[in-house]
């Protein structure tokens, strides 16, 4: 028997108000939603090589909100983007500019650009570059004699800032300062027209302020307040300086100083484990805006020995009013997005945008590791900020920018991940609007006070009996195999509880957790990819059977004729059918290996009670690009369904499919001997689903499950953070007959 669909294919992605464990503000209602992802290549010139990065780095905007402005630092162009349809953006052209763009404000019909020229970090040299958008050209430049990094306008546009980085060389005594030549703030005046006057250039000095490294001041950041006061960031010196664009002089400055940090990561080990703790961490801030005209806040990156995960709100005079500790990293948790590769500077906040929508002053913090940007509501001076929502950025988030005039925020986001087959640079544009947050669609609860860590979901299965609530394994991603409890009923759905896989009452090792299926005595049948092509520490595919609690009770091996004949596609779903002496365990192989057809992988068939092993074929479709194969097995009434992908990411995916093959009448055969080919039935283009959210299309599809009233759900896998957004999407299909 077939399964049928009941109904078309849900909307995508239930929304969701706030974050679980975030209380929203009560008057919150409106909310930001992505519309629309536009691809950097896509607006190249004519000559360029496609296939060398590009990135959208620094973002703005003109006054009519209706071209966005970005830097493109390898391709040492400006990129526009045509946003008239914000929900179809189009490419409007480039600008060469002869040198490498970091940063770009647009004044009248002009962007002012600083460009970088050095031939190295110890000659550092740059100009400013005032490009006419209407003819594409750059009609003027000013020498800085420098680094440009960040670039702020005033806001009633007479004064242009630049920080001046001459930014350090990692490479020589560990990165660490003084290098000289040291940096400076440096600023113009502006003409009516967006024009600059070379003459107008003043320096301010910066040097001999901060108690690290005086003499090489690091400017990082720039920008103005109503006042036309200059807040500039010094990021490696951890201080702030606050200068006066009107008389050129520094007016105050003072530490950024340091946190303690308690109950994060802090080991490159595999594991999400909120257990540590550092104290004195400079917060050593890269982004800084201000949010009135005596409050500032800081993204505090660290750069060099610092970074304390959060962000900061600062008054003028060098208080601080606010800082967000742990509670910005904890959100990156719960979302799946924490990056745990990253654990000296955990998720990296690095750019901040401030902006007032409506009647709500908003600050948005963007994590360029996590992928990730927090929105927050600014509830005035001594108020610590609500938190909103979080919306998934790219890969690396750099540049923010809000235009409040259109409802609009836009990111840039600067990897370029093409030359290894994933995405790459993106620009993405959100609307607020009364709709709720589609994102996150999955998010983990608090358990003594601390989210539950995850990613890396990579196989799934429904509960026997409580209709909603799923089991789901992370893969090798994280270094200890853990068996993750999701109550679906919720939206987002819901991470409820986590049970660590173990052997002898220690967490297992080289495990590889693709696939989770439940044993008749209330534990897991649990399948392990394993990779025998590695050259250290090999491991092979193998089925583990647990109890309840995740102790290992059996490991069953392959049979040596067959390992023999496994590559690195090995087990990426399992399945159970029948009952007693007549159950089976199918486990799917995701490609070809060395002894089968082209076009053919194995479904294994284990029979518990007798220990033997027969398969039978699957037909894989085929694909002009990448390969295609096998990510889930879920057992239905009268056989299996199974998640059929190819392995593309973006528009150059094609293949992400749910299907079915009947088992009626067929018998798997011994292995060794000629198999049954089945045949399939293609029940759900998942295509469109992954599409709705209006980012790109993320490659692995990994997990299926349907539960005991017959709704199905189908989740993504992140590769735990690693080149990769770190979006999860959970999503609900329409009833599944059972």
């Amino acid at each position: 028997m077939t399964p049928t669909l009941k109904g078309a294919l849900a909307a995508t992605l239930l929304a969701s108000t706030a974050l679980i464990g975030t209380a929203p503000a009560a008057d919150a209602a409106e909310m930001f939603n992505r519309i629309a992802t536009f691809h950097v290549v896509d607006n190249l010139p004519a000559d360029a090589d496609t296939k060398k990065a590009t990135v959208a780095e620094i973002i703005s905007a003109t006054a009519d909100g209706k071209t966005l402005v970005y830097t493109d630092s390898p391709g040492q162009r400006l990129g526009l983007i045509d946003i008239t349809d914000p929900k179809a953006p189009k490419a409007a052209g480039t600008v060469a500019l002869g040198g490498e763009p970091t940063s770009t404000v647009v004044a009248g019909g002009n962007a002012l650009v600083g460009v970088v020229t050095s031939e190295t970090k110890s000659k550092p040299s740059g100009h400013l570059s005032v490009v006419d958008l209407a003819t594409k050209s750059v009609k003027a430049t000013c020498d800085l004699a420098g680094q440009p990094d960040s670039l702020a306008k005033s806001p009633d546009g007479q004064f242009l800032a630049i920080a001046i980085e001459n930014e350090r060389d990692e490479e020589i005594n560990e990165g660490a300062i003084p290098q000289l030549p040291g940096g400076s703030l440096v600023t113009f005046r502006i003409g009516t027209d967006g024009s600059v006057d070379c003459a107008t250039k003043t320096v301010i000095d910066v040097s001999g302020l901060a108690a690290i490294a005086p003499e090489d001041p690091e400017p990082e950041f720039v920008d103005f307040n109503d006042r036309n006061q200059i807040v500039l960031t010094l990021q490696e010196n951890n201080h702030i300086v606050i200068a006066d664009a009107a008389t050129g002089k520094v007016v105050s400055h003072f530490p950024a100083g340091t946190v303690d940090l308690d109950g994060i990561d802090v080991k490159k080990d595999g594991v999400i484990d909120l257990s540590g703790a550092m104290k004195d961490v400079a917060r050593e801030p890269d982004g800084a805006q201000w949010i009135d005209e005596t409050r500032f806040v800081t993204a505090n990156e660290g750069d060099w020995k610092g970074g304390s995960r959060g962000f900061t709100i600062f008054q003028a005079d060098g208080t601080v009013d606010y800082d967000s500790g742990t509670s910005f990293e904890y959100e990156t948790v719960r979302l799946g997005h924490y990056p745990e590769k990253r654990n000296k500077k955990g998720n990296e906040p690095e750019g901040v945008e401030v902006a007032t929508f409506g009647g709500d002053r908003l600050i948005f913090v963007g994590s360029e590791r996590a992928s990730i940007v927090g929105v927050y509501k600014d509830e005035g001076a001594s108020h610590a900020p609500t938190f909103l929502q979080a919306l998934p950025g790219g890969i690396g988030p750099e540049g923010l920018l809000a235009i409040p005039s259109r409802n609009l925020f836009v990111t840039a986001a600067e990897n370029d991940l093409r030359d290894k087959g994933l995405i790459g640079s993106v620009v993405t544009i959100y609307e607020r609007s009364n709709a709720p947050a589609a994102y996150p669609t999955i998010v983990s609860a608090d358990k003594d006070g601390k989210p539950i860590g995850w990613s890396a979901i990579s196989g799934t299965v429904a509960d026997a009996k409580v209709p909603g609530k799923l089991y789901a394994v992370i893969d090798s991603a994280q270094s200890i195999g853990r068996i993750l409890t999701i109550d679906a009923k919720q939206t987002p759905a819901l991470i409820t509880d986590a049970i660590t896989v173990t052997k002898d009452g220690k967490p297992a090792e080289n495990l590889d957790l693709e696939g989770i299926a439940l044993a008749a005595d209330g534990g897991f049948w649990l399948a392990s990819e394993g990779n025998p092509e590695r050259e250290k520490n090999k491991t092979q595919s193998m089925l583990y059977r647990t109890d309840a609690k995740g102790a290992i009770l059996e490991e069953i091996a392959l049979p040596a004729a067959l390992a023999a004949n496994a590559t690195r596609f090995g087990f990426e779903g399992v399945a159970v059918t029948g009952s007693g002496a007549d159950t089976t365990v199918w486990l799917a192989v995701q490609r070809e290996w060395k002894d089968d057809p082209k076009g053919f992988i194995k479904l294994l068939a284990y029979k518990p009670a007798t220990k033997e092993w027969s398969a039978v074929l699957y037909p894989l479709d085929t694909s002009e690009k990448g390969w295609v194969g096998l990510s889930e097995l879920t057992a239905v009434p009268g056989g299996l369904m199974a998640i059929e992908r190819d392995n593309q990411i973006g528009r150059d995916a094609k293949i992400k499919k749910l299907t079915f093959v009947s088992l009626d009448g067929v018998k798997p055969a011994p292995l060794g001997s000629a198999l049954p080919r089945l045949v399939k039935d293609e029940q759900i283009d998942l295509m469109a689903a992954l599409r709705a959210p209006h980012g790109y299309v993320l490659d692995k599809v990994e997990s299926f499950a349907i539960d005991v009233d017959g709704n199905g759900y189908v989740i993504t896998d992140n590769d735990g953070v690693d080149d990769h957004s770190g979006e999860t999407q959970f999503i609900r299909l329409a009833r599944v007959a059972r």
